[in-house]
């Protein structure tokens, strides 16, 4: 059986990692010579907005062939603004590479990225790169990690000549009785017979060392950090060696029921639409029919491909532990699960927070615009595509300004489609003041008959929504009271004010419907009028998204990034000043920090460090806080809500 990996590589911006990926490419021989970034040469960079930006936006595979087994790397966009291709990814990898700068060390998307492979319980290597860079401080990010990420951790290299052309990598060998003493104690921590021979003293030797230290790191218990400079190509055999080492290979199993993941979707303007799928178990071959989780209809693959950057080669078959493409799937979309979920979902990486209206340049494109956007809707599905198709408007949700960018070339390139977009404004979210009640009676005009009451109430921050139905099935048939959840669970995306409504408890306490009079989709009328009667009742409360920030610069310029951070309504730790340079960690509104990051680069000349998470929501404060015009029929506006639910307008 064929020796398999599937190694992620992650990263925060700038940390190196697609220059690491054309690196262990052109170590396996799998291109001539390494890529360039800057030149637009990287092989997983192969889009035409990549190669002119010189940033990743989209995930991309590579398969190696090493040491007589494969490693397939999925190479990630490291910019916050792309972090959707990152979480859809994971739930793809068998173990991951976490790159960092040896100058900037962990950075805020990189703590984003650790927690994420923790909550899946991936093994992770750590590769400190760029320690040729003048600045380089292997010592202190080190330290940084085992603080900030984990304190199971073990350098298993030391630098020779850091910070300077002429760097190397050099291992740390067993007869350096210091790391002798590191690795004993690390092994002990992750496995019970080396505790008791470590606090005995009893003697352990060299090959059970190894194999216990590759056992931990393999089941995730132990962090190998290794070193490497990217750019001069140097440490990335020894980086090889190490994915091979001390991470997991795939299980390959092939007589399982089928179970797969859709981890990224692209559109080839020959084939078609291509759907990425990490398969666990099972096999796919040309003219199988796939089915997919929470879908009745199967939809059959003309063919199946093995993907490396821009290359593609035929499969025919797709077998458990491998990665390919499967064509002839018109359906398909990223985060799909074909078969049975073999494993749980990441949290969220990427929240999207600003809304955006996108135009077209005149009438005529409005059509290939919305088409267009659908197309990229479903290779991110993030993106959250609305078609008001009363006011013949296009909405889309987007993480940050770098991604409209993106987008707005990418539709001139592929679609030549020169979209213009309204300024972003946040999204913000509502949730009922107090508990209330909502009813409604929908008798008329016949044939129709469907009565329900909601019961609303508030509940903690980030509880999301909890729906439950007290009344039983002679009160009102289960096929209705599912009517009733599914139309709530569609009314939720606007509110009184136009917003998401999160953190309530929502009960139907009574319903009533009639033998003859009650059709089918009466309650999906009756439903959302109930639902904003509620809320009207409750009293709904504005929501404002808040992002954690840490920010690194000179000392000089403390007092005047804390009078910024109190402007913005913002809340801080107190500061960490190190060798005349601070680091501060605060929450902030995103209303008003929007711009803020270009203010910061501004006023430290670019030398300053800004990076920024999602920290969740909280209430706003009097006055702050807008609405958003209702896209679509105000169920409130109960005549025309009917009229327009029977098709009558």
């Amino acid at each position: 059986m064929l020796d398999i990996r599937n190694i992620g590589i992650l990263a925060h911006v700038d940390a190196g990692k697609t220059t690491l990926t054309e690196q262990l490419l052109y170590l396996c021989g799998a291109v001539r010579q390494p890529g360039n970034v800057d030149e637009g040469t990287a092989q997983t960079d192969w889009l035409e907005v990549e190669k002119r930006r010189g940033i990743s936006v989209k995930t991309a595979c590579a398969r190696l062939e090493y040491g007589g087994g494969v490693v397939q790397l999925i190479d990630t966009p490291g910019h916050v603004d792309f972090a959707g291709e990152v979480e859809r990814s994971l739930a793809a990898l068998d173990g991951a590479v976490l790159v960092l700068s040896a100058v900037e060390g962990v950075q805020a998307h990189t703590l984003l990225l650790w927690e994420a492979l923790r909550r899946m319980d991936l093994p992770v290597l750590l590769v400190i790169n760029k320690i040729d860079r003048a600045g380089s401080r292997v010592a202190d990010v080190l330290d940084q990690i085992g603080r900030e990420l984990t304190a199971a951790c073990l350098p298993v290299q030391r630098a020779e000549g850091e910070g300077d052309a002429a760097c190397a990598v050099l291992p740390r060998p067993f007869a350096d009785p210091v790391f002798r003493e590191e690795a004993l104690l690390a092994a002990a921590e992750a496995d019970p017979a080396l505790e008791d021979a470590y606090l005995e003293g009893r003697p352990v030797d060299d090959e059970t060392l190894e194999k216990a230290l590759t056992r931990a790191a393999r089941a995730g218990k132990l962090t190998p950090v290794l070193l490497a400079s990217a750019k001069l190509g140097v440490g990335m055999r020894e980086l090889m060696d190490g994915i091979v080492r001390f991470l997991p290979p795939a299980d390959t199993r092939e007589n399982t029921p089928l179970s797969g993941v859709v981890f990224a979707i692209e559109h080839d303007p020959v084939m078609g639409k291509a759907a990425h799928v990490r398969l666990f178990g099972g096999q796919l071959r040309n003219r199988d029919a796939v089915p997919v989780l929470g879908r009745s209809e199967m939809e059959k693959i003309t063919q199946i491909r093995r993907i490396s950057g821009s290359r593609a080669t035929d499969a025919g078959v797709l077998r458990g532990g491998e990665i390919g493409a499967l064509y002839g799937l018109p359906s398909i979309r990223a985060g799909d699960i074909l078969g049975a979920q073999e494993r749980r979902r990441p949290g969220r990486l990427a929240v999207p927070l600003l809304l955006v209206r996108a135009f077209p340049s005149c009438e005529e494109e409005l059509s290939p615009l919305l088409d267009a956007l659908r197309e990229l809707s479903e290779e991110d599905p993030l993106l959250g595509l609305e078609w008001n198709r009363e006011k013949r408007e296009i909405y889309l949700r987007i993480t940050g300004k770098i991604q409209l960018e993106i987008l707005s070339e990418r539709l001139a390139g592929r679609y030549r489609l020169h979209a213009n977009f309204s300024a972003p404004s946040v999204i913000y979210k509502e949730t009922p003041a107090a508990p209330g009640e909502g009813s409604e009676r929908y008798t008329m005009p016949k044939p129709c008959w469907a009565c329900l009451t909601l019961r609303m109430e508030p509940l903690p921050r980030g509880s999301g929504i909890v729906y439950r139905s007290v009344i039983k099935e002679k009160e009102l048939p289960y096929r209705y009271q599912h009517h009733v959840e599914t139309s709530v669970r569609e009314t939720l995306a606007q509110g009184i004010h136009g917003w998401e409504v999160t953190d309530a408890a929502i009960t139907l306490t009574a319903g009533e419907h009639h033998p003859i009079h009650t059709h089918p989709l009466d309650f999906f009328v009756a439903t959302p009028v109930a639902f904003l009667r509620a809320l009207t009742a409750c009293g709904s409360r504005l929501l404002e998204p808040l992002v954690q920030v840490r920010l690194t610069a000179g000392e000089a310029h403390l007092g005047r990034v804390i009078g910024d951070i109190l402007a913005m309504r913002g809340e801080f730790d107190s500061p960490v000043v190190t060798r005349d340079t601070f680091t501060l960690e605060a929450v902030l509104p995103v209303a008003t920090s929007l711009d803020y990051p270009v203010t910061f680069r501004s006023l430290t000349s670019g030398k300053g460090s800004y990076s920024s998470r999602f920290a969740g929501y909280r209430e706003c404060p009097p006055g702050c806080g807008e609405d958003t015009p209702r896209r679509g029929v105000d169920p409130l506006d109960r005549a025309r809500w009917i009229l327009h639910a029977r098709s009558a307008m």
